[in-house]
């Protein structure tokens, strides 16, 4: 079966301590820039965030995350009718996101972080993504532990789905992601990444991000440096493509974008 080829959703972190970049792009000009690129490198959706959920990050307040993430938001939606998603676990936040031109709620505490949140998600109409999450960032990489990995994920998932639809959510407008790195062992994010067409078959969007995560320097013990894990981060965004995902969450959006239409052309190739 070929599948459709998922769209790319590029990561813009305006934090001062994100894994991945460092906070290279917590100078909101630096910010805009790098947004711009994303765009040009063949981002259909960009995944604007203000607090780090890296292992062991610590919250920031509302306040400080809307001040991160709202200009930057408004400056990209002045000049661009790209798709935004905002990538935080509070109410508050995303309200304030999807007013300044936000069209989807990326929330890794899949609407759990606030009683509100899945009134708040109904009553703003976006798109919501729902990712599975062991306990919260600063303390869910503490010997995680499942019984069935799969099996936990998919139950858990599901079960949020319905929490939203009975607040209001419509179905079609909520994806899942089964949470990579989010609490679990290299064991466990391999079993996930093996069972992804079971995800997808579940019959909801599916958001894959594994881009730089940790689990592919278990694998490839040279791979310490997050920026050093490109080539297991198209390994495992290919896959997901292979599975059918709707879209790959990354930071090196050219190398995907191109990854991508190679494995299209292969697909079209085949007749």
């Amino acid at each position: 079966m070929i599948h459709a080829v998922p769209s790319v959703m590029g990561v813009v972190n305006v934090t001062p301590d994100s894994f991945s970049d460092g906070g290279r792009f917590f100078d909101p000009a630096a910010a805009l820039s790098h947004a711009r690129r994303l765009i040009d490198d063949g981002a259909a959706i960009l995944d604007i965030g203000g607090e780090s959920t890296r292992p062991g990050s610590d919250l920031v307040s509302e306040a400080d995350e809307i001040a991160r993430v709202v200009p930057l938001i408004r400056a990209i939606r002045a000049e661009s009718d790209v798709t935004i998603s905002i990538d935080t676990m509070k109410p508050g936040v995303a309200r304030a996101a999807v007013a300044a031109g936000a069209d989807i709620w990326n929330d890794v505490a899949a609407l759990r972080f606030a009683p509100d949140a899945p009134e708040v998600a109904a009553e703003l109409g976006c798109e919501v993504i729902l990712m599975h999450m062991r306990g919260e960032p600063g303390t869910m990489q503490d010997e995680p532990r499942y019984d069935d990995v799969v099996a936990e994920v998919e139950a858990f998932l599901l079960a949020r789905a319905l929490t939203a639809m009975a607040a209001g959510v419509e179905r079609e407008k909520i994806w899942l992601d089964p949470g990579i790195g989010f609490g679990k062992t290299l064991e466990h994010n391999l079993a996930l990444l093996a069972a992804l067409p079971r995800l997808v078959g579940l019959g909801y969007r599916v958001l894959l991000g594994a881009s730089r995560k940790r689990f592919i320097a278990a694998v490839d013990p040279r791979a310490q440096d997050a920026r050093d894990r490109l080539g297991g981060s198209l390994a495992v965004h290919l896959h997901g493509a292979a599975c059918g995902v709707e879209s790959v969450r990354v930071h090196d959006v050219r190398e995907m974008s191109q990854a991508l239409a190679v494995w299209k052309a292969i697909g079209a190739a085949k007749g």
